[in-house]
C-alpha cells in the first residue's frame, strides 16, 4: 500500500543540515558526558546550547520550516479549545476515582470468587 501525502527530505542541502544538527546534538551528549567534573550548570548549559544550535541549523531547512508552522498552527488550535472549568474539572476527577475505586472493589471480589472456586471447591485446599 503505498502513501502518496508522506512528504521526505528531497534536497542534498537539507539533508545535509538535518545531519550537522542530529551530529550538534550528538555533541552535546558526549559534552554532557564528557565534563563530568564540572558543575552542573556548565553541563546543563552545554547540553541545552547544543540542542538551540540544532534548532537553528534545522530551522534554516524545509522541514525546519514546516515543523514551526505546523507548531504555529497546533498553538492557534490549542487556544481555540474550550477548555472545561475548575468545577467541571473536579467534577470528572471525582467521577473517575469513583469509577476506578468501584472497579478495584469489584476486581477484588471477582478475584476472591475465582480463588474460593478453583482452591476451595475444585481442588479442596484450604
Amino acid at each position: 500500500m503505498s502513501n502518496t501525502s508522506v512528504e521526505t527530505v528531497t534536497s542534498t542541502a537539507d539533508r545535509i543540515k538535518l545531519g550537522l544538527a542530529v551530529l550538534v546534538v550528538i555533541a552535546g551528549i558526549v559534552g554532557f558526558s564528557v565534563l563530568s567534573a564540572q558543575p552542573t550548570a556548565a553541563r546543563v548549559g552545554v547540553f541545552v546550547g547544543s540542542l538551540v544550535v540544532a534548532a537553528l541549523i534545522a530551522w534554516f531547512s524545509e522541514p525546519g520550516r514546516r515543523t514551526i508552522s505546523f507548531a504555529g498552527e497546533s498553538y492557534n488550535e490549542v487556544k481555540r479549545v474550550a477548555w472545561p472549568t475548575r468545577k467541571e474539572t473536579f467534577q470528572m476527577t471525582g467521577i473517575i476515582f469513583a469509577f476506578v475505586a468501584v472497579m478495584g472493589i469489584f476486581m477484588w471480589v471477582l478475584d476472591k470468587g475465582i480463588e474460593w472456586v478453583l482452591y476451595g471447591l475444585l481442588l479442596g485446599w484450604k
